[in-house]
C-alpha cells in the first residue's frame, strides 16, 4: 500500500519558491484551484470555513506520493502540529462526534482539528422527515445547512463524496512511524491525511433486490427522499382533484418506518386515497413494544390502511407491461377503475395458503432493506486492515475502534457492534446519538492517553409518529406505559427539541413550533365558536 511520507529535506524551500511563480504567471489560479498555504485563503471568515476545492501541500511538507497520487489535490490543515481527526458522514453519528470534540476541554495544543465531509450540505433529523408530507415542519427546522450549524465551531465542512479509504499499518520499518494513520480520497480528488478518522456515513436503502424497485420504487431515507415524495403527492393530488378516482400508494415493509409513512400519508390523503402496505411478517413492528404495536394498528385501522401481512414482493412493474392483471372482484372494484393506475406491484404469500395478488398504484415508497454506505478500502494485499461482516459494517471493539485499526472509529450504521446479549444494536438515531458521545470522548482519551471508555447502549424507549397530532411513545423506565394521541405526539416533539444538534439551532425551532402550535390553537378556537354559534342562532 502506497504511504504519503512528510520530509524537511532541502527542496521545500525550491518548491515554495515554484508555487509563487506559479501564481504569478498565471493569476487564473488565485482563484478557487489555487495552490496555497492555507487552507482558509478565500474561504476564510470567521469560526467555519466550507472548503469546495482542493489545496495543494501537505502540513508544509513534501509528500513523497507514488504515481497515481501525483495527480491527487491535497488537503492542507491549518495546524502543522494540532491532531487531525477526519469525520466522513455528517448524519447522527458524523456531525454530533464533531460537536462532542467541540465542547470538551482540551489541554493546550491538543484540541484537534475536525473535518467533517458529507455529500449533502445538510444535517437531516431523519425520525422527523414524515413531519414533512404532513406540513408540521418546514425545511429549515429538520434539515438545516451545516454551515449554520457549524458557524460558531472551529469544525470545517466539505461537501464531497467518499471514493477510497487508504488505512496505514502505523509502524514503518525501521522501527519509525508514518507521519499519519492515513488518507481519504474523495470523489473530487482531493486526498486528506487524518490522525484520527471516523467512519458514520451511515446506510442507504437497497432497491436492487426485487426486480422492478429501483426503476419504480421511491425511497424514504433522505431528505431529497421526502422532497420528491412530497411533489409526486402534490401532482398525484391535482391530477386526481375532482375526479373521484381515489389515488393508490404502496408501501413496502410494515417496520417503523413503514407504519409512520403509511399513518402519514393516510391522514394526509384521507378519503381522496388508498393505502395499502405490505410486510413478510405477520404483524406490524414485529420488534417495538406491544403499546406502539397496538397503538400503531388501532390508528392504521381507523384511517382505513389495508395491511397485507405474511406478504414479499415479487417485482414493480409499469402497468402498460403487464400483459393479463389480475381483476378485482365486483364487490372490491366498485368502479375505481376509472383510469389505469401507472405501476403494479405483484405480492407473492410468504406462507401456504395465501394467494398472490397484483396490486395497482400510483405510488409505491419502499422502506425495507439498507446497505452500509462504507466507501472501497485501497486496493492491497492486506484485506484485514478494514475487518467487515457481511453485510459491510466495520467490525469494532467495545470502544468503537475499528478491529486491528486504533485510529479509526465506526458508529451508528457503519458499524457491527453488538450489545451485552450478543444482538446487534437497532440501525437507530438514537443508538448513532449515543455512540457520538462515546467516540468523541475516547478520541479525546486517545489523544491525551487515557483509558478508553466501552460503549453501552442505554434504551431510553422507543416513539413513532403516527399523523399531525398523533403519536406513541413507550419510555423504557416505566414498564407498561404508553403515551398515545395528542400527549404521545406532544411528548415525541419534546424528546426530538432536546436533541436537535445545537442550542441556537433548539431556540429556533421551538419559538417556531411554539408559534404554529399558537396560531393553530387561535385557529381551532375559532372554528370551534362558529360552530357555536351558528347552532345557536
Amino acid at each position: 500500500m502506497s504511504q504519503l511520507a512528510l520530509s524537511s529535506t532541502s527542496t521545500l524551500p525550491h518548491f515554495n519558491r515554484t508555487v509563487k511563480r506559479l501564481n504569478k504567471v498565471f493569476p487564473i489560479f488565485t482563484g478557487r484551484y489555487a495552490i496555497k498555504y492555507s487552507l482558509y485563503g478565500k474561504f476564510q471568515r470567521k469560526g467555519f470555513s466550507t472548503v469546495a476545492s482542493a489545496n495543494t501541500g501537505i502540513n508544509g511538507g513534501v509528500a513523497e506520493v507514488s504515481e497515481r497520487e501525483q495527480d491527487l489535490k491535497h488537503y492542507i490543515w491549518p495546524d502543522k502540529k494540532r491532531p487531525r481527526v477526519c469525520i466522513v458522514g455528517g448524519g447522527f453519528g458524523g456531525l454530533y462526534t464533531a460537536l462532542r470534540l467541540e465542547s470538551l476541554i482540551w489541554p493546550d495544543g491538543k484540541k484537534p482539528q475536525v473535518t467533517l465531509i458529507d455529500q449533502s450540505d445538510r444535517f437531516v433529523f431523519k425520525p422527523m422527515l414524515y413531519e414533512l408530507l404532513s406540513g408540521e415542519v418546514d425545511e429549515w427546522e429538520i434539515a438545516p445547512r451545516f454551515s449554520e450549524l457549524l458557524a460558531n465551531t472551529e469544525v470545517q465542512f466539505i461537501q464531497d463524496r467518499v471514493k477510497l479509504l487508504h488505512p496505514y499499518d502505523m509502524p514503518t520499518s525501521g522501527g519509525q512511524r508514518n507521519p499519519c494513520a492515513g488518507s481519504v480520497q474523495l470523489e473530487s480528488d482531493l486526498l486528506i491525511e487524518y490522525d484520527w478518522l471516523v467512519l458514520a456515513l451511515g446506510a442507504e436503502p437497497k432497491l436492487d433486490m426485487v426486480p422492478g424497485a429501483v426503476e419504480y420504487a421511491l425511497p424514504f431515507s433522505t431528505f431529497e427522499d421526502a422532497c420528491k415524495v412530497n411533489d409526486k403527492l402534490k401532482a398525484l393530488e391535482r391530477k386526481y382533484f375532482g375526479e373521484g378516482c381515489p389515488i393508490r400508494v404502496v408501501v413496502v415493509g410494515c417496520g417503523y418506518s413503514g407504519v409512520e409513512l403509511a399513518a402519514t400519508v393516510s391522514e394526509r390523503l384521507k378519503d381522496k386515497g388508498i393505502v395499502q402496505a405490505i410486510n413478510v411478517n405477520n404483524t406490524i413492528c414485529p420488534s417495538a413494544p406491544p403499546g406502539n404495536r397496538e397503538a400503531a394498528l388501532k390508528v392504521l385501522s381507523d384511517r382505513n390502511v389495508q395491511l397485507f401481512l405474511g406478504y414479499f414482493v415479487n417485482a414493480v412493474k409499469r402497468a402498460a407491461d403487464v400483459e393479463v392483471l389480475n381483476q378485482l372482484t365486483d364487490g372490491e372494484n366498485n368502479g375505481m377503475q376509472q383510469e389505469s393506475k401507472e405501476l403494479v406491484v405483484e405480492i407473492q404469500p410468504a406462507e401456504r395458503g395465501l394467494q398472490g395478488q397484483n396490486l395497482e398504484a400510483d405510488l409505491v415508497l419502499w422502506t425495507v432493506g439498507n446497505k452500509p454506505r462504507l466507501p472501497q478500502l485501497e486496493p492491497s494485499d492486506k484485506p484485514h486492515m478494514l475487518p467487515l461482516n457481511g453485510i459491510g459494517q466495520a467490525e469494532t471493539d467495545e470502544t468503537l475502534r475499528v478491529k486491528g485499526n486504533p485510529r479509526i472509529f465506526a458508529l451508528g450504521d457503519s458499524s457491527a457492534l453488538r450489545d451485552s446479549s450478543g444482538k446487534p444494536l437497532p440501525p437507530t438515531a438514537q443508538v448513532a446519538f449515543q455512540q457520538a458521545d462515546f467516540t468523541g470522548w475516547n478520541i479525546w482519551a486517545a489523544i491525551n492517553d487515557r483509558p478508553l471508555l466501552p460503549f453501552r447502549f442505554q434504551n431510553l424507549g422507543e416513539m413513532m409518529t403516527l399523523g399531525r397530532y398523533d403519536a406513541a411513545v413507550t419510555p423504557s423506565f416505566i414498564d407498561g406505559l404508553t403515551l398515545e394521541g395528542p400527549v404521545g405526539h406532544a411528548a415525541r416533539k419534546l424528546a426530538y427539541l432536546i436533541r436537535l444538534p445545537t442550542d441556537q439551532h433548539k431556540i429556533k425551532v421551538g419559538l417556531s413550533w411554539f408559534t404554529k402550535e399558537a396560531i393553530d390553537s387561535v385557529a381551532t378556537l375559532q372554528t370551534t365558536l362558529t360552530k357555536v354559534l351558528s347552532g345557536s342562532s
